[in-house]
């Protein structure tokens, strides 16, 4: 089987010395060159056709986001950003996702030699994802109906918004599947909790994005907040969410407990306690990601009355754990991500009208 032609851009000689000497020890890549910059990047593109490019989102001479725009539009390739650990550095990774960066690892902001070399199983894990990632070229979605900043009261809602939930669990390419997703919920609908598997510093600025997008309220989530209606809530990188009950609202509740299914926050833990706690109130949905985190518990929250819809395998950058939730029959649908939320809000108008009657 040939392997996987990887090519590094980072203006860094120490990150170019040491990703190649990670990524070169794995029988199944090698490293075809390393460009201090995008400008001598493109030529060797040119010339070694790579089959994934890991790319510093900030470098001299030509910004990495307007490099990576360019390369999408004229010669899509996979890409697996390298960010650093600021609040720059997660906006730019956010940007960069948008465009259609597969990826991203977050580098350490001290000891930068042992610090890689501790992400080495990650970065190689996402270097093979992302070699089999389906590219879609993205477009941008029309901008909501109402001006973003009329964000509706809690105090409109119907009741049957409160008593019913919205579990949403997603990986690699998550972040924009999560947007196709949200950018089409009106104010009134239920409260959304979302788990996407990635790291501490970059949830926060991913909920900023998806709210000044969205016509509900994205944030990231807090330990002890009430779940509201016309509200979406991101799990924080490094920290499981589950969904508790005090009384008749519902209620986030965070911890730092052991990962599940090798991540932290998990999709599993998610899932799980929406089953114990809102049952046949909840709708699941599991969007593109590498792996099988959340199936298990998909499948107890269909059980216990919920339903539940997958990404396709068309639309998904990584057909993992959509695949898996629907091998274990945890899934009611199966749909193309701009159709998930349509067919989400259809299901709760027609639970409504039972409801009523």
């Amino acid at each position: 089987m040939p392997k996987t032609r990887v090519l590094i851009i980072d203006d860094s000689a120490l990150i170019r010395s040491l990703l190649t000497e990670i990524i070169g020890k794995q029988p199944d890549m090698e490293v075809i060159g390393a460009a201090p910059d995008p400008l001598v990047a493109r030529e060797m593109i040119r010339a070694t056709n790579p089959d994934v490019l890991t790319l510093d989102v900030e470098m001299p001479r030509m910004d990495g986001l307007d490099f990576l725009e360019k390369l999408m539009r004229l010669r899509p390739t996979p890409v697996v950003m390298v960010s650093t650990l600021t609040e720059r550095g997660a906006e730019v990774t956010m940007r960069a996702l948008e465009l259609g960066a597969i990826d991203f690892v977050a580098k350490p902001k001290l000891g930068i030699s042992s610090g890689m070399k501790e992400l080495a199983v990650e970065i190689c894990d996402k270097i093979r994802v992302a070699s089999r990632a389906k590219l879609h070229r993205h477009v941008t979605t029309p901008p909501p109906a109402h001006p973003v900043g009329e964000k509706t009261s809690p105090e409109r809602y119907s009741r049957m918004s409160t008593e019913k939930v919205i579990a949403i669990g997603a990986s690699t390419g998550g972040t924009e599947a999560i947007r196709e997703v949200l950018v089409r919920l009106p104010p009134d609908c239920p409260g959304v909790l979302i788990t996407q598997h990635m790291p501490p510093g970059f949830t926060k600025s991913f909920a900023t994005r998806m709210n000044t997008l969205s016509r509900i309220a994205v944030t990231e989530a807090s330990d002890g907040e009430r779940v509201l209606p016309g509200h979406a809530y991101i799990a924080p990188g490094d920290r499981h969410m589950r969904l508790s009950k005090s009384g008749s609202n519902y209620i986030i509740a965070l911890d730092d407990t052991e990962p599940v299914n090798r991540h932290r926050p998990s999709v599993e833990v998610l899932f799980r306690s929406v089953a114990a706690v809102a049952g046949r109130n909840a709708l699941g949905v599991m969007l593109t990601g590498m792996g099988r985190d959340g199936a298990t518990a998909m499948l107890e929250m269909r059980r216990a009355g919920s339903f539940n819809i997958a990404q396709d395998e068309a639309t998904c950058v990584v057909f993992g754990m959509p695949r898996e939730a629907i091998a274990v029959g945890a899934v009611d649908e199966v749909l193309p991500v701009t159709e998930i939320a349509a067919r989400l809000l259809q299901e709760l108008a027609h639970v409504g009208v039972a409801h009523r009657v």
